[in-house]
């Protein structure tokens, strides 16, 4: 029998009794064309797009509930609530099928048509709330968060997992993702790339490898206009960066250097990305290759082994990110390629 708290949700690597244990097993591949940096250093995405729900909040997902259920803070035939602006709420939606649970996701008006779709195919059912309870710079993550949290509280037997506070979110990286780059590399990179939103994947990967490989950097992406890093805030259209707060898994002493990136870079590296290396892959993904670019650019006279983190695929941005009218409307030009060669060198780390 498989504990569910402590061991990985592999169980063999072709036969999986369902889809939480096919989690985690994913390429790795080396980029090639989207820069010139390739040429001088080996510059590598970990595709948690390939996971089955498409995105790495899976492993938080089954993670979490695997805890609640083995705690008794979920029961059976239990009802599942969270805010989610997409990934984490499909996860949970996908766990919710196959082990019986009903699941209620707390979004917002600006939440995609592809991602409303992607819930309720899974069953899950839709809590909107509206544009008016925004905060000054547009947020939406903390009037999701209290409609959440009023939810569970109505509904008998709910469990409210909040991703964005619950101090076991980063265990899935840490048990995990942590050991499986370890596998990949027969040890470390020189470097992993980590976009900062809920801090789970920082916190849990910056642990085990502070402690078992001190000389990998850790590098912290997120979005410009985010509250993470303590850098000015304003209104921006990336989903999977970026909090109106700081999260309390955000431990800045696991960070050796730190990035904010425009939408306009990052989405401009996502239509690169699609098209010099072929994958479709999550707005976020372009902010993370930016910061990885960064850290390559301001090494010149070494070859380094950078890994990045991709947390989604794209199919799931077409009305958004990949859609020129989208871009048109919301006045987000993209670079092109010899214009983000240079935009490179603008950004600069954050000092803590």
């Amino acid at each position: 029998m498989i504990n569910r708290i402590d061991s990985h949700p592999i169980s063999t690597p072709n036969l999986a009794l369902d889809f939480t244990q096919a989690v985690g097993t994913v390429p790795i591949v080396r980029l090639n064309h989207v820069s010139k940096l390739c040429q001088q250093h080996d510059l590598y995405f970990k595709l948690e797009s390939c996971n089955p729900g498409g995105s790495i909040k899976e492993k938080n997902a089954i993670c979490l509930v695997n805890r609640a259920e083995a705690e008794g803070s979920l029961l059976p035939n239990g009802t599942i609530v969270e805010s989610s602006s997409g990934n984490f709420g499909i996860a949970l939606a996908m766990v919710g099928a196959v082990r019986g649970y009903r699941v209620k996701i707390v979004i917002d008006a600006k939440t995609s048509p592809t991602m409303r779709r992607i819930l309720a195919a899974h069953g899950a059912e839709l809590v909107e709330v509206p544009l008016s309870a925004a905060d000054g710079n547009g947020s939406m993550q903390v009037a999701r968060m209290h409609k959440a949290q009023e939810l569970a509280r109505s509904i008998p037997g709910a469990w409210y997992p909040c991703q964005h506070r619950n101090p076991y979110n980063p265990d899935a990286h840490e048990l995990y993702t942590a050991r499986e780059i370890e596998l990949a590399f027969n040890g470390a990179p020189d470097a992993i790339v980590i976009g900062v939103s809920t801090a789970g994947q920082l916190a849990g990967i910056g642990r085990y490898f502070k402690q078992h490989y001190p000389f990998t950097k850790i590098i912290g992406v997120d979005v410009a206009g985010s509250a993470i890093f303590g850098t000015p805030r304003f209104a921006y259209k990336m989903t999977g960066l970026g909090l109106s707060f700081v999260p309390p898994n955000f431990d800045r002493s696991l960070l050796d250097i730190a990035y904010t990136v425009s939408d306009q870079m990052s989405f401009s590296f996502c239509h690169q990305i699609a098209k010099l290396e072929g994958l479709l892959l999550g707005a976020s993904t372009g902010a993370i290759l930016a910061g990885g670019l960064a850290y390559a650019r301001s090494h010149p006279d070494r070859n380094l082994s950078i890994l990045m983190l991709n947390p989604d695929r794209g199919d799931r941005y077409l009305e958004t990110v990949y859609d020129r009218d989208w871009l048109k409307a919301n006045q987000i030009d993209l670079f092109d390629r010899s214009q983000l060669e240079s935009e490179i060198s603008s950004l600069v780390p954050i000092e803590f």
